[in-house]
């Protein structure tokens, strides 16, 4: 289909259809329930292994749900890509479905989910390292994964790869403290919302 058609639909979509057309909603609610039920699996098999001291399995449960509850945050915030001009209609129909399924799902912009930071913590830690490896040359480097209390993180000569405290939910990337909870805990009401 050519962009002119598509732009023609999407201004269609986004002006009367408040983004989503009425026969479409449900394909975005099972896609929401897919992410929730994806990101809440995870935090179960977390849940399963909490008493082990296997840590590179509980950070890779709290890593999977993280992605998963990224990729439900972009059903109420999408991106714009660099904000393409010769998308203009697609854009304006993304950004008011956005808004409609805050509405329908009762997610605020200061939901848990909204903040980005974990997400791309994970997302570009490639990135991340290799700055955090050039501006930290002195100090105690912790360079495997552990279990330990994130209090860890804030000796000022130690440096913390990838810690996580299953007790106060709390998981450290890079010396920065992400608390997983509030993610978990909204996650599960958006899930409540979107069983069908």
């Amino acid at each position: 289909m050519e962009n002119e058609e598509l732009e023609c639909r999407a201004k269609i979509t986004h002006e009367t259809c408040d983004g989503i057309q009425p026969m479409h909603l449900v394909f975005y609610e099972q896609s929401i329930h897919y992410s929730a039920e994806r990101c809440l699996n995870a935090f179960a098999r977390y849940d399963s292994m909490i008493d082990s001291d296997e840590a590179y399995e509980l950070i890779s449960a709290v890593q999977e749900a993280i992605g998963h509850s990224a990729a439900l945050s972009r059903y109420f915030w999408p991106t714009s890509m660099g904000k393409k001009k010769e998308i203009p209609e697609q854009l304006a129909m993304r950004q008011s479905r956005g808004l409609k399924l805050k509405k329908i799902f009762g997610v605020t912009d200061d939901s848990p989910i909204a903040n980005r930071d974990i997400r791309n913590a994970w997302e570009h830690f490639d990135e991340k390292l290799d700055t955090y490896l050039i501006s930290n040359d002195a100090g105690l480097f912790f360079p495997s994964p552990m279990i330990a209390h994130h209090a860890i993180a804030d000796e000022p000569t130690g440096k913390v790869f990838k810690l996580i405290d299953p007790t106060n939910e709390v998981l450290i990337l890079l010396d920065k403290r992400f608390f997983y909870r509030p993610i978990r805990d909204e996650v599960e009401r958006i899930f409540k919302k979107s069983v069908v």
